[in-house]
């Protein structure tokens, strides 16, 4: 694929994929970057129309090479959860290292064992079995795997302007165009209306009648085929903008479910782990009717190191029914970094962190954008807050604007993300959970500098 010509990396909405896919004009000389584009696609996302290499972090702080000091508000894309360099995590991978490295899963792990305990008995499914993988995509192929085995029905439900992953069968239930490269899929899907909330044709309801309309509509796709074999969602999109439904639709949506004999699968693997502030897993805002059928997880975890997996109870899990093994998911020493980050958020009470610090963010975010124009809405719960741009006095999505406080706040000190469905016109803030109040208040000083430069 060339970002010139693709419609799936569209240079008019996406300034940063298209700076970074093109000689940048005037800049000064940069022979990784020239490097970077001889031997790796040119598909291949970069940040920033001078990409920037890293170094080395600290806490919530990353050094690019020429010495530059970031506050980081993007924890590479939501993983780095609880710090940079975390002692406990360094060490844990450290000592593993020095004993082995690598046994795969045929034979028995005690890392892997202890960590899969945690994560069950946090999970809030009965009877709960825990499968590693290596990312969030590998995970979200596990549980589409599981779930259609059970059902015997290949069709799957998913949610408008979401995003699983970028293997084949999950580009395939992905509902954003600038990431989903192909229309061919093993799987059919169909789209259900309630992902977005400010945007569509149930915008302008009360919440009461938004969740009555998408579950109307849920009903209605439903009774238009087979039987699908389980509806995937993220309790807050993440690639789509941080956007989420009111409270209590996918509990709602259990109910038809239920009725129908639909799983429901719960993408956790940007929500997981406490970073919504008000509840440890997305899902629990949607409890009414139970937890999920299955939920998925992944980047977070282990702080940076690749991990991944599924949690469903023992029923579903038991499905498959030929052998099966995962290589690198489950190795001891990204179990190591797991079990030693997990302890330090749960013992450090990084949720209520999250959620302490995470409104407060908030309020100053929408207090530095109430006097910006082109701020459509500032939205997001704990630490997961998105900012949409688009052009003042209307609704219309500004990439190029998106992008210019992307850079703007680079200059000033703060690293961001963006996304937003197709038009790619928000910024993502989501730092590592243990952002102190006073680094609240820097970045949110950063970014409202960057926003008034607009």
């Amino acid at each position: 694929m060339n970002p010139a010509t693709d419609p799936a990396v569209n240079p008019a909405t996406d300034p940063v994929v298209s700076r970074a896919a093109a000689p940048a004009p005037h800049r000064a000389p940069n022979p990784l970057l020239d490097r970077h584009r001889a031997v790796l696609p040119d598909w291949l996302a970069l940040y920033y129309a001078d990409p920037l290499e890293l170094s080395h972090g600290e806490g919530r702080h990353v050094w690019d090479t020429a010495g530059n000091k970031y506050l980081d508000f993007f924890g590479g894309i939501l993983t780095t959860m609880t710090a940079h360099a975390l002692p406990e995590v360094t060490k844990a991978v450290g000592e593993q290292a020095a004993r082995l490295i690598h046994s795969s899963t045929l034979y028995l792990n005690r890392p892997m064992v202890e960590l899969a305990e945690r994560i069950a008995a946090l999970s809030g499914i009965p009877d709960a079995r825990v499968f590693f993988t290596s990312s969030g995509t590998e995970a979200n192929d596990t549980a589409l795997l599981l779930a259609t085995a059970h059902r015997g029905s290949n069709q799957v439900l998913a949610m408008r302007n979401s995003y699983h992953g970028r293997s084949f069968s999950t580009v395939g239930i992905t509902g954003n165009r600038a990431w989903s490269p192909t229309g061919l899929s093993p799987l059919q899907t169909l789209y259900v209306h309630g992902g977005v909330r400010t945007r569509g044709p149930y915008a302008r309801l009360t919440d009461a009648e938004f969740t009555a309309a998408c579950v109307a509509d849920l009903e209605d796709l439903i009774g238009q085929g087979r039987t699908p074999a389980a509806l995937i969602a993220e309790p807050v999109q993440g690639v789509g903008g941080f956007t989420s439904p009111p409270d209590g639709l996918y509990a709602a949506f259990r109910e038809v479910l239920d009725r129908h004999g639909v799983l429901w699968i719960s993408d956790e693997v940007q929500t997981g782990w406490g970073r919504t502030g008000d509840h440890f897993w997305g899902w629990q805002a949607h409890d009414r009717n139970g937890p999920p059928d299955i939920v998925t997880f992944a980047k977070g975890i282990a702080n940076g190191m690749s991990v991944g997996g599924v949690i469903a109870r023992a029923e579903l899990m038991n499905t498959i029914d030929a052998n099966s093994i995962s290589t690198f998911g489950g190795s001891p020493i990204t179990m190591a970094a797991g079990l030693a980050n997990l302890s330090h958020l749960l013992e450090h009470d990084l949720q209520g962190n999250a959620r302490r610090v995470g409104g407060l963010l908030i309020e100053r975010l929408r207090a530095v954008a109430a006097g910006v124009p082109a701020v459509r809405e500032v939205r997001g719960r704990g630490l997961m807050i998105g900012i949409e741009i688009v052009r003042p006095g209307g609704d219309e999505p500004d990439p190029a604007a998106t992008t210019a406080v992307l850079e703007a706040a680079r200059a000033g000190g703060l690293l961001i993300g963006k996304g937003g469905g197709h038009h790619t016109s928000v910024l993502r803030i989501a730092p590592p959970l243990s952002l102190t109040v006073a680094e609240a208040e820097e970045g949110a000083a950063i970014l409202g500098r960057a926003l008034r430069a607009l």
